[in-house]
């Protein structure tokens, strides 16, 4: 903007000039021209000695190439008007490296493929949660510029991530040495991005695909380790009910066997006459026949 007034401020400072020495009829407009060139000028510096830096964000300052190392933070700032201010975003950023086309930051499948500990080619999806630190900007800007994301998130995160998946096996990427996989890896990443002014705020490891043969392998394994957990379960219910069945006839048996110990014939007497002076008392019993002394039977009616 600067720029753009000073050379309109200077052909208009050279017209006026050229006319004021030249006979001519526009020579009584030459000092308007100058005044004109002037103020142009003037408007110029002006407005470019203020700069509004958005929330979120910071500048960093350069002066013909030679980049300060003061940033400026979000506000209105009256700065020198031949500075040149780079916005750097201070915010959250992501970077997402995918198998599905439209989901990475580069369009294609840019999924990160690696070979396991047991020579096994793995396809990763990943996310990086980045941020810059504000102080670091200006030396962002002056050793990698402002496309630091392609320089750095991405080649690093890929190395990196390749270098450590080779102390595993395919299997255990993709089950149980996953947590720790990428607690490794943010380790050594965010080692990385510190050194370059990059703060590495989450590692998010989306989905590991591994072979198709793996895969089927693993979901063999998986089916018959549930048909062995049934089967036990069913084993389990038949020992309780055969150990069940085993207590219930133990205790008929016993039942039985005191039963049998306790009983005389005159008690069975005794409780037959009981049960036959009830049966008696019903009404709807008739004819009741019940032995007497020897085989003699007593006949008791209601008629």
């Amino acid at each position: 903007m600067v720029i753009f007034s000073v050379i309109i401020g200077i052909v208009l400072f050279l017209i006026g000039s050229t006319l004021k020495n030249n006979a001519s009829p526009l020579t009584k407009f030459a000092g308007l021209f100058k005044i004109g060139a002037v103020f142009v000028i003037a408007i110029g510096l002006f407005s470019s000695m203020f700069k509004q830096i958005d929330a979120g964000k910071v500048g960093v300052q350069s002066l013909y190439g030679n980049v300060q190392s003061d940033i400026l933070e979000s506000g209105l700032h009256i700065i020198n008007p031949l500075l040149d201010i780079t916005e750097f975003d201070i915010q959250t950023q992501n970077y997402t490296m995918s198998a599905i086309h439209s989901e990475g930051a580069q369009e294609g499948d840019d999924a990160i493929r690696v070979l396991s500990n047991d020579g096994l080619e793995v396809v990763i999806d990943l996310t990086v949660l980045y941020r810059i630190s504000p102080s670091d900007a200006p030396k962002i800007f002056k050793q990698i510029g402002v496309n630091f994301s392609d320089k750095i998130v991405r080649p690093v995160t890929r190395t990196r991530i390749r270098d450590n998946a080779v102390y595993y096996d395919a299997v255990a990427l993709y089950s149980t040495k996953r947590n720790e996989f990428q607690q490794r890896i943010f380790k050594s990443i965010e080692d990385d991005f510190k050194k370059r002014g990059l703060v590495l705020e989450q590692l998010l490891i989306r989905n590991i695909n591994l072979p198709a043969s793996v895969k089927l392998s693993i979901e063999s394994k998986i089916n018959a380790e549930q048909d062995a957990q049934k089967m036990t379960f069913v084993l389990q219910k038949e020992k309780q009910e055969a150990e069940r069945k085993r207590v219930e006839a133990q205790g008929i048996a016993d039942y039985q066997r005191i039963i049998s110990m306790g009983l005389t014939d005159k008690q069975l007497q005794y409780e037959q006459i009981k049960a036959q002076k009830e049966l008696a008392a019903s009404p709807n019993t008739k004819i009741i026949f019940m032995n007497g002394k020897g085989n003699t039977p007593v006949i008791l009616s209601d008629k």
